[in-house]
C-alpha cells in the first residue's frame, strides 16, 4: 500500500465492549512510546507525543497501555497528548506488575498495591474513572480471590468502567468472572503464536474483547522470501498489514493493538482495515504456522 494510503486509512469495523461500549477493532499500544526495555523516558518525547496525537487524528478510539510501561511514563505521554480527551476515546490500562529495571517484570496482586496503582493511574491520565483496568498477570504467590475481589470493588466505588485480565487460561476466566464482568482478554495470539487459540473461542463464544499482544510477530515467516513476504509482495500491502487483516478476519471480537514510536509505522499499520483478504489468502496465512 502507498504512503498516501495508509494516510486516509478507513477506519476498522466496531466492537461493543460489556461496561464500555463501542470501539474500533483496530487500536493503538502505547508500550513503544517509552524507552528502551519498556524503561524510561523515550529517546524523543515530543516524537512520542506526535504518535499519540495522530492514532487518535487517524481514527483510533482504544488505546493500550500500562502502569508499568515506563514505569508511569506512558500513562503520563497518553495524557499530555490527549487530555482532555476526544469524546468515545478509550484508554484502557493494566496493573500488577511492578518494575525494578529494563525488561524487568515482577507480578505484585497484594489488593493494596492493585488499589494503590490505580489510583495513581487515575492521577496520571487525570480522570476521574478509568475506561478499562486490566490485571496485567494473574500474581501466583497472592490467592486469586484477594485478586479478584479488589478489582470487583474499585469498579463499584466507580473508579473503574470495566475490567479485564491478560495472558490468563479460560478456567482463569471463568473464575474471574464469578466476581466481576470480564470485559476484555489480553493473550499472546500471532501467526506464529496460537497456544490462546481456546481462549480466544471461548471469549468469542462469550462475547469477550480479545486483545492480542504481539499481534504483528511473525519471525521467519515474515523473513524476505519467506511465506508471509511473498503473500504480502503479492497483495501489494506489508508483512505487518497483512498479519493484521489476518487478525480482524480471524474472529469478530479480536482486538489488535500494534504499537510504535513511528509515525509511519503507525500509518501503515493502521491501513491494515484497508486490506480485505480474499479466501485463498486467508486460507494460505491460516496454513501458516
Amino acid at each position: 500500500m502507498s504512503q498516501e494510503t495508509s494516510q486516509h486509512a478507513k477506519p476498522s469495523t466496531t466492537i461493543e465492549l460489556k461496561d464500555l461500549g463501542t470501539v474500533h477493532r483496530l487500536g493503538f499500544g502505547a508500550m513503544r512510546i517509552v524507552g528502551d526495555g519498556v524503561w524510561g523516558e523515550p529517546a524523543d518525547r515530543k516524537a512520542a507525543v506526535d504518535v499519540v496525537k495522530r492514532a487518535v487524528e487517524l481514527g483510533v478510539d482504544f488505546i493500550d497501555t500500562a502502569d508499568s510501561y515506563g514505569p508511569n511514563v506512558s500513562e503520563e505521554i497518553l495524557a499530555e497528548a490527549l487530555h482532555p480527551y476526544k469524546s468515545g476515546l478509550k484508554i484502557a490500562t493494566k496493573v500488577g506488575f511492578t518494575r525494578t529495571g529494563p525488561n524487568v517484570w515482577v507480578p505484585l496482586g497484594r489488593a493494596e498495591y492493585l488499589r494503590q496503582q490505580t489510583e495513581l493511574s487515575l492521577r496520571k491520565l487525570k480522570v476521574d474513572s478509568l475506561d478499562l483496568l486490566q490485571l496485567h498477570r494473574i500474581d501466583p504467590k497472592v490467592d486469586p480471590d484477594e485478586q479478584f475481589s479488589v478489582l470487583r470493588d474499585l469498579q463499584n466505588e466507580g473508579k473503574v468502567k470495566a475490567l479485564g485480565l491478560s495472558q490468563v487460561s479460560v478456567a482463569e476466566l471463568e473464575e474471574a468472572g464469578k466476581y466481576f464482568t470480564v470485559s476484555t482478554v489480553q493473550n499472546r495470539f500471532n501467526l506464529t503464536d496460537r497456544s490462546s487459540e481456546d481462549v480466544l473461542n471461548y471469549a468469542e463464544a462469550n462475547g469477550i474483547g480479545f486483545i492480542p499482544w504481539a499481534p504483528i510477530s511473525a519471525g521467519d515467516l515474515a523473513k524476505p522470501g519467506g511465506p508471509l513476504d511473498e503473500l504480502a509482495a503479492r497483495l501489494g500491502a506489508t508483512t505487518s498489514q497483512v498479519a493484521l487483516a489476518w487478525l480482524l478476519r480471524r474472529s469478530p471480537v479480536i482486538m489488535p493493538i500494534p504499537g510504535t514510536a513511528s509515525i509511519r509505522h503507525l500509518e501503515e499499520n493502521l491501513a491494515a482495515a484497508n486490506l480485505e483478504l480474499d479466501d485463498r489468502s486467508y486460507a494460505e496465512l491460516e496454513a501458516m504456522r
